[in-house]
C-alpha cells in the first residue's frame, strides 16, 4: 500500500443530525394519531402513540452516542501518497486515492459521500455509499477532472453516518485539503516531451531567417563604408586589392512574438471550461508552444482593467513554465478589483474554512476581527497546498486574507461588474508600448472580443499608428456563442440562439473594422489541441514568418 499524509483529517466537532424521509413520516403519523386519540379519550391509541414518539426520541440518542463513540475510538480520513498537490492539464482526469479509518469494535454504516471542493472541479467518488468495517479501513477511489485552468483544492470529504435504526443521519466533514493545479492543455506535450538537448544561438530580435550581422559564419567581403567599425576591416585582404575590404558575417534571427491576452471579469461567464476564457487560455498555450518549438523568443501580457501580467520576451524550459503558471494563476479573480467579495465577506469565509481545521482556535472569531482573523489564518496557512499569490487589494491585511483563500485553491466569484470599457483602454496603452519594447517585437498576437470602434475611437487610433508594415499583428476574436447556458426551461433554447445570433453579427462587424485597418485575423478556435513539433535538423529551412500557424 502506498505511504500515507502524515496529517489526517478528523471529522469536524459540530455534529448536527437530520431525520429520515421515514423518521419524519413516522413522527407526522404519531403526532396525527396521538391527536385523533386525545379527542377521542381513547387511551390505548395514546398510549400506542407516545409510545412511537419516545421510539424515535430513543432512535435519535443512540444515533448520537454511536457517533459520539466513533469519533471518540478515532473515525478519521487520510490521502494515500505523500504528495499533497498535484497537477495537471487542463480537460484531464486524475485518480486520487483515499481512505476512512475506523478504529472503533462497531461498523460505522453511511448513505452518502460526496466531496467538499471548489465548484470548478467535477469530483467522482466511488464507492457512495456503504460500511465502514470494525477496527478497519475503507479504500475510496476519488476521480477528478478539471475544466477550468487555476489552482482549486479539495478541502476533504463528507459522509452521512446513518444510526442503527435507519432513522437518523449525521454528517461528518473531514477536513484534509487536496490541492489540484490545472494548467493548459499543452502541458501534456511537456510531460511527454524530452529534456535537455542541444543549446542554440539564437538573436534577440528580428525574424527568422539568416541575416548579415555579428555573427561567426563569414558572409562576404565587401567594401569600407562610412560607419562600418574598424575591428569588421579585412586588413590583409585590404593590403593585397589596395582598398579598405569589411568582413560582412551572418546571424541567425528568431521571430520576437508577445501574446497579449484579453482577461476581463466578464469573459469567465459560462459554464466552466466553456467560458471565452477558458478557449482563450488553451489558444495562447498552444500558439506559446508553437513558437517556443521554433525557437523564438515569447512574451506574455494579460490584460484586464489594468495590467495584471507581463512578461519580456525570453525562451527555455524555465520560461515555459512561467507562462502557463501565468496563465493559469494570473488571471482568477482573488485581486479585489476583481471578486466579488469585500474585505468582511473574505474575513467570513477564511472563517468558514479554518473552522474544521482548527477548532479550537477559529471558534471565537469572527467576521468584525479582521486582525484576528489574520493571525490565526497566517497558522492555519502552513497545511495549505499551495503557497498561494499575493493578490491586489486595498490594504495590506485584505491582501493576505485573499492569499489564504488562494493558497487553499478557494473559490473566488468574478465581480458582476464588467470591465470592457476599462480593458480597452489598456489595450490602447500596451499597444503604445510595444513600439518602445526592447528586444523590437515582430509578432503580436491580441485575444479579445471583436472591438467596436464607435464605443472606444482611441483603440482605432491606436491601431492606425501601429507600423504593420515591420510589426505583424495578429487579432483573435473571443467568441462567447459556446458559453451561452441552453439548459433550463422551453425558451432557453431560443433564447440561446438570438443571443448567439446577436454575438456573431456584433463579432462580424468588428473584424471586417479589423481588416481595414490592415489587422490579420486569426481563426484559431477550430484548432486549439496543440501537437508536438517535430525536430527541426541544420538543413532545414526555419517555417516563414508570415505564416505560422496551429497545426
Amino acid at each position: 500500500m502506498q505511504d500515507e499524509l502524515r496529517e489526517p483529517g478528523y471529522p469536524w466537532s459540530r455534529v448536527q443530525i437530520h431525520p429520515t424521509r421515514a423518521s419524519v413520516d413516522l413522527a407526522l403519523t404519531g403526532i396525527g394519531a396521538l391527536a385523533v386519540g386525545l379527542i377521542a379519550q381513547e387511551p390505548a391509541v395514546v398510549a400506542w402513540t407516545g409510545a412511537l414518539l419516545v421510539g424515535l426520541a430513543l432512535a435519535r440518542a443512540v444515533t448520537m452516542v454511536g457517533v459520539a463513540r466513533v469519533r471518540a475510538a478515532g473515525f478519521e480520513m487520510l490521502w494515500r501518497g505523500e504528495q499533497r498537490m498535484q497537477r495537471v492539464g487542463r480537460g484531464d482526469t486524475i485518480e486520487l486515492g483515499a481512505e476512512i479509518r475506523n478504529r472503533d469494535s462497531l461498523a460505522a454504516r453511511y448513505v452518502h459521500l460526496r466531496a467538499v471542493c471548489s465548484p470548478d472541479l467535477e469530483v467522482e467518488l466511488e464507492p457512495t455509499s456503504g460500511e465502514v468495517p470494525a477496527a478497519g479501513r475503507l479504500a475510496i477511489q476519488v476521480r477528478v477532472r478539471a475544466p477550468r485552468v487555476g489552482q482549486h483544492g479539495i478541502h476533504g470529504l463528507s459522509l452521512e453516518v446513518q444510526g442503527s435504526p435507519g432513522l437518523f443521519e449525521v454528517p461528518l466533514t473531514f477536513a484534509n485539503p487536496y490541492g489540484v493545479e490545472v494548467l493548459p492543455q499543452s502541458y501534456r506535450l511537456l510531460l511527454r516531451s524530452a529534456r535537455g538537448g542541444r543549446s542554440r544561438m539564437n538573436a534577440q530580435d528580428g525574424r527568422a531567417g539568416v541575416f548579415a550581422g555579428d555573427g561567426s559564419e563569414l558572409r562576404e567581403l565587401r567594401d569600407h563604408q562610412p560607419g562600418d567599425p574598424w575591428r569588421r576591416i579585412a586588413w590583409r585582404a585590404s593590403a593585397r586589392r589596395g582598398k579598405l575590404l569589411v568582413r560582412e558575417h551572418e546571424r541567425e534571427e528568431r521571430d520576437v512574438v508577445w501574446l497579449l491576452l484579453d482577461a476581463s471579469v466578464e469573459l469567465w461567464s459560462g459554464k466552466p471550461g466553456l467560458a471565452p476564457l477558458d478557449q482563450a487560455i488553451d489558444e495562447v498555450a498552444a500558439v506559446f508552444e508553437r513558437h517556443m518549438g521554433r525557437g523564438d523568443s515569447v512574451g506574455l501580457g494579460i490584460l484586464a482593467s489594468r495590467c495584471l501580467t507581463w512578461l519580456t520576451p525570453n525562451r527555455g524550459p524555465q520560461h515555459r513554465m512561467r507562462i502557463l503558471n501565468a496563465l493559469a494563476t494570473d488571471t482568477g479573480c482573488w485581486d479585489g478589483d476583481r471578486c466579488d467579495l469585500d474585505e468582511a465577506d473574505v474575513a467570513a469565509r477564511v472563517i468558514e474554512h479554518m473552522r474544521p481545521l482548527d477548532p479550537a482556535g477559529s471558534a471565537r472569531l469572527r467576521p468584525g476581527e479582521p486582525d484576528k482573523v489574520l493571525r490565526r489564518a497566517e497558522r492555519v496557512r502552513a497545511r495549505a497546498p499551495f503557497e498561494g499569490v499575493l493578490p491586489n487589494a486595498g490594504s495590506n491585511r485584505e491582501r493576505k486574507l485573499r492569499q489564504y483563500l488562494s493558497a487553499f485553491g478557494m473559490h473566488a466569484p468574478a465581480r458582476m461588474e464588467p470591465e470592457r470599457t476599462k480593458t480597452d483602454l489598456t489595450l490602447t496603452h500596451t499597444l503604445k508600448r510595444l513600439l518602445y519594447e526592447r528586444p523590437r517585437p515582430s509578432i503580436v498576437y491580441l485575444w479579445s472580443p471583436a472591438p467596436s470602434f464607435e464605443r472606444l475611437p482611441q483603440l482605432e487610433k491606436a491601431l492606425s499608428e501601429l507600423p504593420l508594415r515591420r510589426l505583424d499583428v495578429r487579432w483573435v476574436c473571443m467568441r462567447a456563442e459556446q458559453s451561452i447556458p441552453r439548459e433550463g426551461s422551453n425558451l432557453a433554447e431560443p433564447v440561446a440562439d438570438a443571443l448567439g445570433l446577436r454575438m456573431r453579427i456584433a463579432r462580424e462587424r468588428g473584424e471586417q473594422a479589423l481588416r481595414r485597418w490592415g489587422l490579420r485575423i486569426e481563426p484559431l478556435h477550430a484548432k486549439t489541441r496543440p501537437r508536438a513539433p517535430a525536430p527541426r535538423t541544420t538543413e532545414e529551412a526555419p517555417a516563414p514568418a508570415s505564416a505560422p500557424r496551429l497545426p
